[in-house]
Protein backbone atom coordinates (compact mmCIF):
# COMPACT_ATOMS: atom_id res chain seq x y z
CA UNK A 1 0.00 0.00 0.00
CA UNK A 2 1.30 3.29 -1.30
CA UNK A 3 1.70 5.89 1.38
CA UNK A 4 1.00 9.44 1.38
CA UNK A 5 4.73 10.16 1.18
CA UNK A 6 5.35 7.44 -2.25
CA UNK A 7 1.74 9.18 -3.63
CA UNK A 8 2.97 12.72 -3.29
CA UNK A 9 6.77 11.61 -5.07
CA UNK A 10 4.81 9.92 -7.70
CA UNK A 11 2.46 12.51 -8.43
CA UNK A 12 5.64 15.65 -8.21
CA UNK A 13 7.44 12.86 -11.11
CA UNK A 14 4.21 12.83 -13.42
CA UNK A 15 3.53 16.66 -13.19
CA UNK A 16 7.52 16.65 -13.76
CA UNK A 17 7.27 15.27 -16.69
CA UNK A 18 4.17 16.06 -18.01
CA UNK A 19 5.66 19.87 -17.93
CA UNK A 20 8.71 19.13 -19.00
CA UNK A 21 6.68 17.86 -22.06
CA UNK A 22 4.51 20.42 -22.63
CA UNK A 23 7.77 22.58 -22.33
CA UNK A 24 8.75 21.33 -25.39
CA UNK A 25 5.38 21.92 -27.13
CA UNK A 26 5.37 25.46 -26.17
CA UNK A 27 9.15 26.09 -27.68
CA UNK A 28 7.39 24.39 -30.55
CA UNK A 29 4.62 27.35 -31.05
CA UNK A 30 7.06 29.63 -30.31
CA UNK A 31 9.32 28.56 -32.90
CA UNK A 32 6.23 28.05 -35.55
CA UNK A 33 5.05 31.89 -34.51
CA UNK A 34 8.43 33.37 -35.75
CA UNK A 35 8.44 31.53 -39.17
CA UNK A 36 6.36 32.22 -42.15
CA UNK A 37 4.29 29.33 -43.83
CA UNK A 38 7.36 28.87 -46.58
CA UNK A 39 9.85 28.43 -44.30
CA UNK A 40 7.45 25.86 -42.76
CA UNK A 41 7.48 23.85 -45.91
CA UNK A 42 11.05 24.68 -47.09
CA UNK A 43 13.70 22.08 -47.06
CA UNK A 44 17.33 23.08 -47.29
CA UNK A 45 19.14 21.62 -50.61
CA UNK A 46 21.88 20.15 -48.67
CA UNK A 47 19.38 18.51 -46.42
CA UNK A 48 16.71 17.45 -48.33
CA UNK A 49 13.99 16.03 -48.24
CA UNK A 50 14.46 17.60 -43.74
CA UNK A 51 11.52 20.60 -43.47
CA UNK A 52 10.17 21.56 -40.21
CA UNK A 53 7.03 20.55 -41.09
CA UNK A 54 8.08 16.95 -41.26
CA UNK A 55 9.48 16.52 -38.01
CA UNK A 56 6.77 18.31 -36.20
CA UNK A 57 4.16 16.26 -37.79
CA UNK A 58 6.17 13.25 -36.52
CA UNK A 59 6.69 14.49 -33.28
CA UNK A 60 3.48 15.55 -32.76
CA UNK A 61 1.50 11.60 -33.82
CA UNK A 62 4.23 10.40 -31.38
CA UNK A 63 2.48 12.28 -28.85
CA UNK A 64 -0.98 11.23 -30.24
CA UNK A 65 -0.13 7.66 -30.64
CA UNK A 66 0.63 7.98 -26.94
CA UNK A 67 -2.30 9.35 -25.74
CA UNK A 68 -4.78 7.35 -27.82
CA UNK A 69 -3.06 4.47 -26.29
CA UNK A 70 -3.08 5.47 -23.23
CA UNK A 71 -7.10 3.90 -22.82
CA UNK A 72 -6.25 0.35 -23.77
CA UNK A 73 -2.83 0.61 -22.55
CA UNK A 74 -1.46 -0.08 -25.89
CA UNK A 75 0.82 2.29 -27.69
CA UNK A 76 1.81 1.85 -31.63
CA UNK A 77 4.23 4.24 -32.67
CA UNK A 78 3.91 2.74 -35.84
CA UNK A 79 0.36 3.55 -36.18
CA UNK A 80 0.94 7.45 -36.79
CA UNK A 81 -1.71 8.81 -39.16
CA UNK A 82 1.00 10.40 -41.15
CA UNK A 83 -1.00 13.42 -41.55
CA UNK A 84 -0.12 15.67 -44.81
CA UNK A 85 -1.98 18.45 -43.64
CA UNK A 86 -0.14 19.27 -40.48
CA UNK A 87 3.38 18.38 -42.04
CA UNK A 88 2.58 21.09 -44.58
CA UNK A 89 0.10 23.71 -43.02
CA UNK A 90 1.53 25.62 -40.41
CA UNK A 91 -1.64 26.54 -39.15
CA UNK A 92 -2.69 22.99 -38.68
CA UNK A 93 0.32 22.41 -36.88
CA UNK A 94 -0.04 25.15 -34.53
CA UNK A 95 -3.60 23.86 -33.71
CA UNK A 96 -3.00 20.23 -33.23
CA UNK A 97 -0.13 21.20 -30.89
CA UNK A 98 -1.93 23.13 -29.13
CA UNK A 99 -4.65 20.19 -28.65
CA UNK A 100 -1.78 17.85 -27.93
CA UNK A 101 -0.80 20.38 -24.67
CA UNK A 102 -4.13 20.03 -23.44
CA UNK A 103 -4.37 16.84 -23.52
CA UNK A 104 -1.49 16.15 -21.70
CA UNK A 105 -2.61 18.65 -19.00
CA UNK A 106 -5.80 17.33 -18.88
CA UNK A 107 -5.47 12.95 -18.76
CA UNK A 108 -5.82 12.01 -16.18
CA UNK A 109 -3.64 8.59 -16.53
CA UNK A 110 -0.85 10.75 -16.93
CA UNK A 111 -1.38 11.33 -13.13
CA UNK A 112 -0.40 7.89 -12.18
CA UNK A 113 2.56 5.55 -13.43
CA UNK A 114 0.14 2.42 -14.21
CA UNK A 115 1.60 -0.34 -16.86
CA UNK A 116 1.73 0.10 -21.02
CA UNK A 117 2.11 -2.32 -23.57
CA UNK A 118 4.27 -0.42 -26.29
CA UNK A 119 4.68 -2.33 -30.15
CA UNK A 120 7.71 -2.84 -31.25
CA UNK A 121 8.96 -0.36 -33.96
CA UNK A 122 8.08 -1.93 -36.92
CA UNK A 123 6.77 -5.46 -35.56
CA UNK A 124 4.76 -6.55 -38.91
CA UNK A 125 7.73 -6.44 -41.11
CA UNK A 126 9.98 -8.48 -38.41
CA UNK A 127 6.75 -11.06 -38.13
CA UNK A 128 6.90 -11.22 -33.98
CA UNK A 129 4.78 -13.33 -32.53
CA UNK A 130 4.72 -10.90 -29.43
CA UNK A 131 5.06 -7.77 -30.45
CA UNK A 132 4.31 -5.46 -27.55
CA UNK A 133 7.05 -4.90 -24.93
CA UNK A 134 5.76 -3.84 -21.25
CA UNK A 135 6.87 -0.64 -20.10
CA UNK A 136 4.94 2.67 -18.17
CA UNK A 137 3.67 5.85 -18.56
CA UNK A 138 6.55 7.48 -16.76
CA UNK A 139 8.83 5.84 -19.27
CA UNK A 140 7.14 6.75 -22.31
CA UNK A 141 6.55 10.52 -20.89
CA UNK A 142 10.21 10.65 -20.57
CA UNK A 143 10.84 8.77 -24.07
CA UNK A 144 8.43 11.48 -25.82
CA UNK A 145 10.59 14.11 -23.98
CA UNK A 146 14.14 13.27 -25.26
CA UNK A 147 12.46 12.30 -28.88
CA UNK A 148 10.97 15.79 -29.09
CA UNK A 149 14.34 17.29 -27.99
CA UNK A 150 16.42 15.50 -30.88
CA UNK A 151 13.83 16.11 -33.54
CA UNK A 152 14.20 20.08 -32.27
CA UNK A 153 17.71 19.78 -32.91
CA UNK A 154 17.06 18.50 -36.40
CA UNK A 155 14.61 21.02 -37.25
CA UNK A 156 17.02 23.70 -35.72
CA UNK A 157 20.20 22.46 -37.98
CA UNK A 158 16.81 22.77 -41.21
CA UNK A 159 16.03 26.42 -39.61
CA UNK A 160 19.78 27.29 -40.06
CA UNK A 161 20.14 26.41 -43.27
CA UNK A 162 17.76 28.13 -44.29
CA UNK A 163 19.60 31.25 -42.66
CA UNK A 164 16.53 31.32 -40.08
CA UNK A 165 18.21 32.19 -36.73
CA UNK A 166 17.21 29.84 -34.02
CA UNK A 167 17.64 30.51 -30.28
CA UNK A 168 21.07 28.08 -29.63
CA UNK A 169 19.08 26.38 -26.77
CA UNK A 170 16.35 24.95 -28.77
CA UNK A 171 16.81 21.20 -29.25
CA UNK A 172 19.17 20.39 -26.77
CA UNK A 173 18.98 18.09 -23.80
CA UNK A 174 18.38 19.89 -20.18
CA UNK A 175 21.40 17.46 -19.05
CA UNK A 176 23.73 19.33 -21.71
CA UNK A 177 22.58 22.37 -21.40
CA UNK A 178 23.72 22.35 -17.44
CA UNK A 179 26.52 20.48 -18.48
CA UNK A 180 27.74 23.89 -20.68
CA UNK A 181 26.57 26.00 -17.95
CA UNK A 182 28.76 24.16 -15.55
CA UNK A 183 31.75 24.10 -17.84
CA UNK A 184 31.43 28.21 -18.64
CA UNK A 185 31.28 28.52 -14.86
CA UNK A 186 34.52 26.28 -14.47
CA UNK A 187 36.63 28.82 -17.05
CA UNK A 188 35.16 31.87 -15.58
CA UNK A 189 36.68 31.00 -12.43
Amino acid sequence: MATAIQRSALLNRQSFLIDQNVTWLRQAILVLDRMDDRTYLESPPSLAPHRVGGHLRHILEFYECFLDGLESSHIDYDARKRDARIETCRAAALDKTRSIIQRLERAPQLRGDAIVWVRVEDATAARLDDSFITSSVSREMQVLSSHTIHHFALIAITLKALGVQVDTKFGMAPSTLRFHAAAASAEAA
